[in-house]
C-alpha cells in the first residue's frame, strides 16, 4: 500500500491545485464497473484535474496529495486504459518548474513513482501504441525510474523535424530545424556499453523490457544500439546511466511496441539520432546530444576531443557548427553588459552608443537601415521601421540630427544612401507596399513625395554606377520586378532580372570606381547577377554569374547577398539560412577561399554586413533576423568572434570600425575594435 493523505484531513485545505473532493470523485469514477469499457468519463475528469495539477508547467503541491491516490487507481486499470495517464503523469513529473515536495507528502510521493513505473512499464509492454504515444510512454518509464533523461519528454517532436538542445556548459540554447529525419542505416557508432557496475538495486520491472528487445527489432545494422538497451534494462535503468545509453533503451522500445511496426521503427531510428554529438556554437565544447535535450542533466560533461564526422547525424539531420570548422580554434566571445561590451575574460573591449530616440515609431523597432556619408561632415545612419518613419543621427554620438522624417505612408523595409556626381547625397526609402520615397538628409526634407505603389513591396534596394556617369537607384520586390530609376528625375530607366524571379536581397558590388554590378538571391536560393549598364536586361554585359557547379557542391542555397570590400576588389557575400556564408569573385564567378560554416546559434534569415576598419582586414558581420547572437568574421585570417547581445536583431550595417545595429527597440552602435 501506498502512504496517502487522507481524503477527510484538513490538510488538503492547505495545498494547491486540487481539493479533496475532486480527488474523491475521479477515484469513484475509475473504480466504476463502466471503466472496463471506453473510460470516457474519467478521462474527462482527469484532463480537467490536470489543468489545476499543471498549469502553464508550474506544479503545484496539491498534486503530491493527489497522485499516491490516482496512481495506485490507474496501476488497478487494464493496461490498456491507462496509457494516457501514464503520459500525462509523465509531463507532471518532468515539468521544469515543480514546487518541493512537502516533508509529509515525500514518501507517499516516492511510492507512488515507484508504482507508476511497474504499471507504466507493464502498459507499454502488453499495449501496441501509436509510434508517438509509445516514444512519449517510454520516455515516461525513465523518467518514473529516476532519470533524467526523462526530462526531454516536453521538448522532444520528432514529427515536427526540428530539435532544440540546451549548453549543459553556458546554457546557450541550440536549434536544429531539420534533425528528425529517417537515417535508414546508422549514421554513426553505438554508444559504449554502460559500466557493469552501474547496476540498479533492489526490484525493478526493467527486466522484462530486455527480454522484449528482440535482435531483429531495427535490423542487422542496428543491433549494436539493440545491446545497448538490453544492457540498460537488464541493469533497471540506473540514474548514472549515461543519457546516450538510456535513450537506446527508449528507442528499443518504440521499435518493438509502436504501431504500426513500419512506423515504430522508423521513429526509433529517428530517436537513435540523439545518440550523437554536438558543439554548442557559443562556448565551442562538445557535449552528448543526450546531455542537451533536457536542461541542467546530473553527470554531464563536455567531450574535449574534436567531433569525427561520424559523430553527428549526417545530411539534414543536424544544422549544427560541423566539427571541422577551421575558425573554432581561434574564435572568441563577447557580451553585452549594459553598454559595455566585455570580452570572455571580462575586460573591457568597447563602449556601446544607444541612438537617442531611436525606435522610429511607436508600432516596432528599426527595419532597415543605411549609412549617409558626407565628405568633409559627420557621417549619419538613417534608420526607419513600422511606422514609416525615417530618423537620422549623427554616428559619433548617436543624437538626432533633425525631427523624425514623416510622409512614408507604409512600413519600411529597405533604404539606401545615393552619392549623385554633384556632391550631394541623397536618401532613398521602400515600403511594403511599393512606395519609393528620396530624401535630402542635409535639410531633412522630402526631394519628391513619397510614391510608386508599383505592385509588390519594395524587399531590397542599392545604388549602382555605370560607366556613363549617372548614379541609378536599383529596387527590388518579392514579384521579380527590379528597377533602375533616376534620382533627380524619378522616372523608371531601365529593369533587370529578366527571367522575374522573385527577389529576396539585393546588393551593389562595385567591380571599378564608375561600374557596379547588382546582385540578388530570390526565393528558391538562386543567386543573380546583372549588369546596370546594358539597355537590354538579356544581355550579359560585365556580369558573371556564380559557378553552378560550385553552388550545386556547397548545397548552398542563398537567402541574403552583401558586398564585401578587401583590399585589391569588392567581392560578393551570400549567406543561407543555416548560416553559411561564401565568398565569390565576380570577375570569375568562383568561390573564394572556405567560407564560414554552418551555426545553429546564428542559423535563420541572415542579416550581413561587411566592412574594412582603418584601412585593415575585412571583417564581415553575420547573425539571424531576431535573434540575439551575431559572427564577427575576418576571412584573411580565418578568425571568428561571437557576440551575444541583450536586443533582437533586425538589420546590420557598418561605417568604419563601427557596427551599426538596428533592433526591436532601436538602433546601438559597438566597435569592431577594441578601444
Amino acid at each position: 500500500m501506498i502512504p496517502k493523505l487522507p481524503l477527510h484531513s484538513p490538510r488538503w485545505r492547505d495545498l494547491h491545485g486540487v481539493t479533496a473532493e475532486e480527488v474523491k470523485a475521479l477515484l469513484e469514477q475509475m473504480a466504476s464497473p463502466a471503466v472496463t469499457g471506453t473510460g470516457d468519463e474519467w478521462r474527462k475528469t482527469w484532463s480537467y484535474m490536470t489543468d489545476g495539477l499543471l498549469d502553464n508547467g508550474t506544479v503545484f503541491d496539491g498534486a503530491y496529495a493527489a497522485l499516491p491516490h490516482l496512481v495506485e487507481a490507474a496501476a488497478a486499470l487494464p493496461p490498456g486504459q491507462s496509457v494516457d495517464f501514464w503520459v500525462d503523469l509523465g509531463f507532471i513529473v518532468t515539468a521544469e518548474d515543480r514546487h518541493p515536495v512537502p516533508a509529509d507528502l515525500d514518501a507517499g510521493f516516492s511510492a507512488a513513482l515507484r508504482l507508476a513505473e511497474r504499471a507504466a512499464v507493464r502498459s507499454l509492454l502488453a499495449v501496441g501504441a501509436p509510434a508517438t504515444v509509445c516514444a512519449s510512454l517510454a520516455l515516461c518509464c525513465v523518467a518514473f525510474a529516476g532519470h533524467h533523461t526523462g526530462a526531454a519528454l516536453s521538448g522532444l517532436e520528432p514529427q515536427e523535424g526540428h530539435l532544440l538542445l540546451f549548453c549543459p556548459g553556458c546554457g546557450t540554447d541550440t536549434e536544429m530545424p531539420t534533425f528528425f529525419v529517417d537515417p535508414v542505416s546508422p549514421p554513426f557508432e553505438a554508444p559504449e556499453l554502460p559500466d557493469p557496475a552501474l547496476v540498479r538495486q533492489g526490484d525493478h520491472p526493467w527486466g522484462a523490457v530486455a527480454a522484449a528487445l528482440q535482435e531483429d527489432a531495427l535490423g542487422e545494422d542496428w543491433e549494436p544500439f539493440l545491446r545497448v538497451a538490453r544492457t540498460v534494462a537488464t541493469a533497471g535503468v540506473p540514474a548514472e546511466t549515461p543519457g546516450q545509453a538510456v535513450l537506446c533503451l527508449v528507442a528499443g522500445m518504440v521499435a518493438v511496441r509502436g504501431t504500426p511496426h513500419g512506423d515504430g521503427r522508423e521513429w526509433a531510428r529517428k530517436l537513435l539520432l540523439l545518440t550523437g554529438y554536438f558543439r554548442c556554437w557559443d562556448c565551442e565544447r562538445t557535449w552528448t546530444i543526450a546531455d542537451g535535450v533536457a536542461e541542467d542533466p546530473d553527470g554531464a560533461h563536455p567531450h574535449d576531443r574534436p567531433m569525427e564526422p561520424s559523430t553527428a547525424p549526417a545530411g539534414p539531420a543536424t544544422t549544427a557548427e560541423p566539427a571541422a570548422d577551421p575558425t573554432a580554434a581561434t574564435a572568441t566571445r563577447y557580451r553585452q553588459d549594459g553598454n559595455a561590451l566585455l570580452a570572455a575574460d571580462g575586460t573591457a573591449w568597447g563602449r556601446i552608443s544607444v541612438f537617442s530616440d531611436s525606435t522610429p515609431s511607436s508600432s516596432g523597432g528599426v527595419n532597415a537601415l543605411a549609412v549617409v556619408p558626407r565628405p568633409g561632415r559627420p557621417t549619419l545612419v538613417a534608420g526607419a521601421g513600422d511606422g514609416g518613419v525615417v530618423c537620422l543621427w549623427d554616428v559619433a554620438d548617436g543624437r538626432l540630427v533633425h525631427e523624425p522624417l514623416q510622409g512614408h505612408p507604409d512600413r519600411i523595409c529597405s533604404m539606401t544612401a545615393l552619392p549623385l556626381p554633384d556632391g550631394r547625397t541623397l536618401l532613398a526609402s521602400g515600403g511594403d507596399t511599393g512606395t519609393i520615397a528620396l530624401w535630402d538628409p542635409v535639410t531633412g526634407r522630402p526631394v519628391q513625395e513619397p510614391a510608386g505603389n508599383w505592385t509588390g513591396g519594395v524587399t531590397g534596394m542599392c545604388t549602382a554606377t555605370v560607366p556613363d556617369g549617372r548614379t541609378l537607384l536599383v529596387t527590388a520586390t518579392p514579384r521579380g520586378a527590379v528597377r533602375l530609376w533616376d534620382p533627380l528625375t524619378g522616372a523608371s530607366v531601365g529593369r533587370l532580372n529578366p527571367y522575374g524571379s522573385p527577389i529576396r536581397s539585393i546588393a551593389a558590388v562595385p567591380i571599378s570606381a564608375d561600374h557596379t554590378l547588382i546582385a540578388a538571391a530570390d526565393t528558391a536560393g538562386r543567386v543573380h547577377v546583372w549588369d546596370p549598364a546594358v539597355d537590354d536586361p538579356w544581355e550579359r554585359g560585365a556580369a558573371v554569374q556564380l559557378s553552378a557547379h560550385a553552388l550545386q557542391d556547397a548545397d548552398h542555397r542563398a537567402v541574403a547577398v552583401a558586398a564585401v570590400p578587401t583590399r585589391d576588389r569588392t567581392l560578393l557575400a551570400t549567406g543561407d539560412d543555416s548560416g553559411v556564408v561564401m565568398l565569390w569573385d565576380l570577375a570569375t564567378g568562383a568561390p573564394v577561399g572556405d567560407g564560414l560554416p554552418a551555426s545553429t546559434g546564428t542559423g535563420g534569415l541572415p542579416v550581413m554586413t561587411a566592412t574594412m576598419p582603418n584601412g585593415g582586414h575585412t571583417v564581415l558581420v553575420t547573425g539571424s533576423r531576431l535573434g540575439h547572437r551575431l559572427r564577427i568574421w575576418e576571412p584573411e585570417a580565418g578568425t571568428v568572434r561571437h557576440m551575444a547581445l541583450d536586443v533582437t536583431v533586425t538589420c546590420l550595417t557598418t561605417t568604419g570600425s563601427d557596427l551599426i545595429v538596428g533592433h526591436d527597440r532601436g538602433v546601438l552602435s559597438l566597435p569592431l575594435t577594441r578601444r
